[in-house]
């Protein structure tokens, strides 16, 4: 795994700053042969994919649709348009590639990014498929996107616990993706900027290997981000690694008064 690294950004804000700091990283795990995940970590936008498909088609659509998202930072217009707009390019870039076909292949794009175009700035989370973004504020976390998959389904319906669900035979059927055929829509949660938040932004490689008590313990234990998720990647090997795992962990500081130095 490349060497996973801390960075951080000082954003302006009407009544003083809000100060990010992050990290990320992808392995292949102890079972696949190839890494299917990509990711992007460009403020103001913090994004999982985790692909699917036969030979190298799942590889192929993570990183379309990672490629196109990195087109709408660099247009710095992050906006529920502009994301579904660089969705629309990515299907048709999967469809278009010699390699990929409607057979199952596809990718999950989970998230979140800053929206500082009005007052107060908040949070947006975007989710399709079962990559998750949770949330650990005041010392709790919570799993902020429902994942779209038939054994959520099946929860939602009261037919499966849970507990159930950890070993369920469809446990990996997911119900929306970017794929090379449909376009999709996102799901949308806005949150307010809370000082002291911290985020975590994963595939299912991670989720199957750690519980959310597990991913609470880690970030207890390890304050700087890169810490974080070299910890976290390092237990879920530990713990069997049978997927690709990708995770970014991002931290929230928020300042009264002060500016960008």
């Amino acid at each position: 795994m490349p060497e996973v690294s801390t960075h951080s950004r000082s954003v302006s804000v009407a009544d003083g700053a809000i100060i990010l700091t992050w990290a990320g990283g992808t392995h292949t795990g102890r079972r696949r042969e190839i890494n299917q995940d990509a990711l992007l970590a460009d403020y103001p936008l913090f994004l999982v994919a985790d692909g699917m498909g036969g030979h190298i088609g799942g590889e192929i659509a993570s990183a379309s649709t990672i490629d196109r998202m990195g087109g709408v930072v660099t247009g710095g217009d992050v906006t529920p348009k502009a994301i579904e707009k660089a969705l629309t390019r990515a299907v048709k870039d999967i469809a278009s590639h010699p390699e990929t076909t409607d057979d199952g292949t596809g990718t999950t794009l989970t998230g979140v990014y800053l929206d500082v175009s009005d007052e107060p700035p908040q949070w947006v989370t975007l989710n399709i498929g079962d990559s998750r973004v949770y949330l650990l504020r005041d010392e709790s976390i919570e799993q902020i996107t429902t994942d779209h998959s038939v054994v959520q389904e099946l929860i939602a319906a009261g037919r499966l616990s849970p507990e159930e669900a950890e070993n369920h035979p469809y446990g990996n059927v997911i119900t929306r993706a970017v794929g090379p055929s449909d376009s999709v829509t996102p799901d949308y949660v806005r949150l307010d900027v809370v000082d002291g938040d911290r985020f975590v932004i994963c595939s299912d490689g991670l989720t199957k290997e750690l519980t959310d008590y597990g991913i609470q313990h880690f970030l207890a234990q390890n304050s700087d981000p890169a810490d974080a998720v070299n910890a976290m990647m390092d237990a879920a090997l530990e713990n069997g690694g049978r997927d690709n795992i990708t995770i970014i962990v991002l931290d929230v500081s928020v300042r009264a008064g002060s500016s960008p130095g």
